[in-house]
């Protein structure tokens, strides 16, 4: 395969030197773009559109046709992984994800099995397949799976939750039935992760959306615990190049050390950490991913620029910094807000890093 063009990410997330501070946005192929709502449309379905991989493929690369971005982020979604286990994900319209067959059976959870990656997952990897021959090796393509602890969320409560109280009951009341399912999920994600590392993930990043609801001690032993298991069973090097592994706990302030102790090359955080004291308490171990409220995107563009230049500010001269929000992208985000962040990143990030405007890779 061709040897990427900009590396610039691979390297921020391995804290090698850069030339600038690398830019990607979560969710940056989404509902904000009206070419994404047209593929979606043709495509009949959401699920429609992650199961197809000609479609997905379109829209992983829509962004980056607008955008100056760094990264191309694989469009998939997190529930992929407990539709292949059986439970039956389907999207209720208005509703968001749900799922048939919720976990909530002592005899269900016992049978609960891995699924091969190769056989149920094989549209995931084949979009991975296709996405890196369309982008020709012009930037990154990162792969990414949901975290343990997140899915049983999604695959205990049958869809999203307000309050989490059946997952919630069952780790107090049952907390071996958790652990079951929780295994089986890390076992799931570390196999899923590595066939799209050999399809051609160049960066893998785990999504933990809901490992904020936990207290401090379950959070360890529920959420931090399977993912530190996920990272020791994941290829670091494919096809002689580094394979970066990103963690992202969306309310992970009190945890920071923790998550950098367990052995991954990145930490993302929500804009609920300021930077600079992440880059005090864990940037001499690990780099740093984020961290822009999304909703500055609604702003006027100077708003938004110098909210961007707080944070580049923030986190200083050096290497180890991705820009990103700080969770993902709104559908109501205008495009033009998502260029002119983007554009001011590049721009105003060369200072901190002795760069140039002609050394920025293309």
């Amino acid at each position: 395969m061709a040897k990427l063009k900009n590396d610039t990410l691979i390297r921020a997330l391995l804290r090698q030197p850069t030339e600038y501070t690398p830019v990607w946005l979560m969710r940056q192929a989404g509902r904000y773009l009206p070419e994404y709502n047209q593929t979606r449309s043709r495509a009949g379905s959401f699920l429609g559109l992650c199961k197809n991989p000609g479609y997905a493929t379109e829209v992983t690369l829509q962004p980056l046709a607008r955008f100056e971005l760094d990264a191309a982020i694989l469009f998939s979604d997190i529930l992929t992984v407990p539709d292949a286990m059986g439970l039956g994900l389907y999207f209720a319209e208005g509703e968001g994800p749900k799922f048939e067959r919720p976990l909530r059976d002592e005899w269900a959870i016992r049978d609960l099995a891995v699924p091969d990656p190769g056989a149920e997952l094989r549209y995931v990897l084949d979009a991975v397949s296709e996405i890196r021959r369309a982008l020709g090796g012009s930037v990154p393509l990162i792969g990414f799976a949901g975290s343990p602890y997140t899915l049983a969320c999604y695959m205990v409560e049958g869809g999203a939750s307000d309050d989490f109280r059946t997952v919630k009951t069952m780790l107090y009341a049952r907390p071996d039935l958790l652990h079951r399912i929780l295994e089986v999920t890390a076992q799931s994600v570390t196999h899923y992760l590595n066939a799209q590392i050999e399809a051609g993930a160049q960066a893998v990043m785990i999504f933990d959306t809901w490992g904020g609801n936990l207290s401090h001690a379950a959070y360890r032993e529920f959420s931090l615990a399977y993912m530190q298991r996920i990272i020791a069973g994941l290829k670091r090097e494919h096809a002689g190049a580094r394979i970066p592994a990103v963690v992202f706990t969306k309310g992970c302030g009190n945890w920071l050390e923790d998550i950098a102790a367990i052995g991954c090359d990145a930490v993302g955080l929500d804009w609920s950490v300021d930077i600079a004291q992440a880059r005090a308490r864990i940037g001499s171990r690990v780099a740093l991913q984020g961290n822009l409220d999304p909703a500055v995107l609604f702003a006027p563009p100077e708003v938004v620029q110098r909210e961007a230049e707080k944070i580049l500010a923030a986190f200083g001269h050096g290497s180890g910094h991705v820009f990103n929000l700080g969770h993902g992208i709104s559908q109501f985000t205008p495009a033009e807000a998502v260029k002119n962040l983007v554009d001011c990143v590049h721009r105003s990030s060369l200072r901190y890093h002795g760069g140039s405007a002609d050394s920025r890779a293309s």
